[in-house]
């Protein structure tokens, strides 16, 4: 068919092919689950996630440097789609490992492929050049995490994705209403298409509800609500994932909004309360973590208040802001994952719920695993020699040169009241108590230390080398 030869030339597919690895590999695990014992679903399952992530990765780097737009503009590849891509592959991977998979073995192989699949649509979300490659990419991440977050045999879980369905489809209707409205203002679908639109009602109007859909995903304050009970509802292993992924997903289409899509004349206005709710995330995130007796609530409250600091980078639209950005997040990911692993560690059951005061006393039973946990907990309080200490002085240093130095402020309260949030752990786990009162469950999983391994190196090194890569400006045309 030539029509469809010159829509979808080869670029076009190989600037798609590692999202399509990622979305393929899911139906090649679904397939091998019909063909093994059930014995062994569950190892070869990670094995098939892992080739296929693996290789995906590859392909990422290798792509790295090439811009192209694909389809029409649909989907542009480049430096910013790449290293976002990346940060969601070696997530996914971590993930996996750091859990074996969700669910009973006659499970695992269909919550891997969901895995994979919401994944793919994070990665579709890093390219998209339309507002309708966002939408797709949106939905396609969402809709796997709707139903992850029931896989559990707990009640709590089909509460978490009843409420996770519910205000999540809310918040796609203010997304879909503002790219109807944005549509109405440009004439067109594309990103490009709004830098030459006038300023008009329409724009605003359009910008704000398509804001208010990506803050909901971002768990941004006061969009925020459902993010502990849905964390605590969900499996540890979806948790961990949806405060990654989900999270370097909008941040990408956020980046491409606020950097290459709006017109500068309304560029301000639009995007001050965008930098007014990061500010709020920053406080509010770390207050309501101080009262909070599960880990995986304290967590989550831990990522609001950490995509704040994210979000705060991109103030000014500078170019050095966008690197220090994504930095951040790389930090934060090897930072968060690694302290859900050490959640994982602490349970037979990687489905269990982990209170505060199963660390009480760790130091004694476990030095590696408490002295591991404090490191990942100094990170996320943003002190040396971590990569979050690093992270939050580039951060407040492009923060403050753009001229908000309010933001930067607010930064340093935030951090000042997380260190109370994180030390209060680390205090428990250094003081000796009865271990006859504390339950000292254990993973057999040999690879979730696989998982804590390679982030507490990776925190050691970005804190220590800072790589922020320079062809990461967003574009959409």
């Amino acid at each position: 068919m030539p029509g469809l030869a010159s829509f979808a030339t080869p670029a076009d597919v190989n600037a798609l092919l590692p999202a399509a690895i990622v979305a393929l590999t899911a139906l090649v695990a679904l397939f091998f689950d019909l063909l093994v014992p059930a014995a062994t679903r569950r190892m070869l399952a990670l094995a098939v996630a892992a080739i296929g992530l693996i290789y995906a990765g590859i392909i990422l780097a290798e792509q790295y440097g090439h811009t192209y737009a694909a389809f029409g503009g649909s989907f542009l590849l480049g430096g910013y789609s790449v290293v976002f891509s990346e940060i969601i592959v070696i997530s996914t991977l971590l993930t996996l490992a750091m859990c074996l998979g969700v669910g009973r073995d006659d499970q695992v192989a269909g919550s891997t492929a969901l895995i994979l699949w919401s994944a793919s649509g994070a990665m579709l979300m890093t390219g998209a050049g339309n507002l309708m490659t966002v939408f797709l990419g949106l939905e396609l991440l969402s809709l796997g995490l709707y139903c992850l977050c029931a896989i559990s045999v707990r009640a709590t879980a089909r509460e978490s994705a009843l409420k996770y369905l519910i205000l999540s489809s809310m918040a796609s209707g203010f997304l879909l209403f503002g790219m109807a409205l944005l549509f109405g203002a440009s004439g067109s679908v594309a990103l490009s298409a709004l830098v030459a639109t006038k300023p008009s009602l329409l724009l605003l109007l359009g910008s704000g509800l398509f804001l208010v859909g990506i803050a909901f995903k971002l768990s941004l304050v006061p969009f925020h609500v459902w993010t502990p009970d849905v964390y605590e509802g969900a499996p540890l292993a979806v948790t961990a994932f949806m405060s990654v992924v989900t999270k370097a997903g909008a941040l990408a289409v956020l980046g491409r909004f606020a950097y290459a899509s709006l017109p500068p004349e309304s560029a301000t206005a639009i995007l001050i309360p965008v930098w007014v709710v990061a500010a709020l995330s920053m406080l509010v995130g770390n207050l309501a973590a101080l009262s909070q007796t599960d880990m995986k609530r304290l967590l989550a409250y831990s990522g609001i208040a950490q995509v704040g600091y994210i979000v705060a980078a991109f103030a000014g639209q500078t170019a050095i802001g966008v690197r220090y950005a994504i930095f951040y997040l790389a930090a934060y990911t090897f930072m968060n994952l690694g302290a859900f692993a050490v959640v994982a560690l602490m349970s037979r059951d990687a489905d269990a719920v982990v209170g505060v005061g199963r660390f009480a006393g760790l130091a004694y039973r476990r030095p590696w695993l408490a002295a591991l946990m404090t490191f990942f907990l100094l990170g996320l309080a943003g002190l040396p020699p971590t990569a979050g200490f690093t992270g939050k002085v580039l951060i407040l240093a492009t923060t403050v040169g753009a001229g908000y130095a309010w933001l930067g402020g607010v930064l340093i309260l935030g951090t000042a009241i997380s260190i109370y949030v994180y030390f209060k752990i680390v205090r428990a786990m250094f003081t000796r108590i009865d271990e006859a009162h504390v339950r000292d469950e254990r993973s057999g999983n040999r690879l979730a230390w696989f998982t804590v391994a390679l982030c507490a190196g990776a925190v050691l090194v970005l804190g220590l080398y800072p790589l922020a890569p320079s062809n990461v400006l967003p574009l959409v045309r």
